[in-house]
Order: structure tokens, then C-alpha cells, then sequence
């Protein structure tokens, strides 16, 4: 008897490794998406608003620096790793002033939207 509820526990346990594989598993983003495409029509000396209207409201709040705002993505999908990216946004006088992170500087990001 002892023989068989230590079998059937082993087949149990072990039937979950085997199962494991075939469950689907969906992806969980989080935070905020951001194509290169929208980081490509950010340009210096736009208003925090025009900001907003390009990549959105973003997730990170910081309280001690009003000026800096962070954008933070983050993936975990059902299989394989997990994607990080952040970029951040820097305004000097409530105007847009750098950017820096995951995406690539538009080549034109130094020439200010004609008024």
C-alpha cells in the first residue's frame, strides 16, 4: 500500500513539470509603451503639454524632481525574459530640454517645432 500512495505522489508532483509547457501563459506589460516613432517627434522646447500629447502621462512620479519625468516599460511575457526599458525626460523652465534612455535621439531633436 505504501507502494502505491508513493507512486501515485511521485506521478502527481511530476505531472506537473510535464504539464507545464503545454499551459498557456499570457504576456503582463506594464507601465509605459513607447515606440521609437513617438520618441522621433519630441523636440526641444516643447511644452510639458505637447509632452504629454506625444508619449502620454507617465508612470514614474518623482516628488523631488519635478523636472525629470520617467518612463518605465516592463514585459514579462509567458515565455522568455523579461524587457526593461526606461527613458527619461528633461524640462528647464517647464520646456523640453534632453532626453536620455532606451530609444535613440531624433536627429532633428535640436530644432525647435517652428511657432
Amino acid at each position: 500500500m505504501k507502494v502505491v500512495i508513493l507512486a501515485a505522489v511521485i506521478l502527481g508532483v511530476s505531472a506537473c513539470a510535464v504539464i507545464d509547457p503545454l499551459v498557456y501563459k499570457i504576456n503582463i506589460p506594464q507601465g509605459n509603451f513607447i515606440e521609437q516613432r513617438d520618441v522621433d517627434n519630441l523636440r526641444v522646447g516643447m511644452t510639458r503639454e505637447q509632452v504629454r500629447f506625444v508619449l502620454g502621462t507617465p508612470v514614474v512620479d518623482n516628488s523631488f524632481r519635478d523636472d525629470d519625468w520617467v518612463y518605465v516599460y516592463r514585459m514579462k511575457p509567458g515565455r522568455g525574459e523579461v524587457v526593461k526599458r526606461e527613458f527619461r525626460v528633461h524640462f528647464a523652465d517647464n520646456v523640453l530640454a534632453d532626453i536620455s534612455g532606451a530609444y535613440d535621439k531624433p536627429e532633428n531633436f535640436d530644432i525647435p517645432l517652428a511657432e
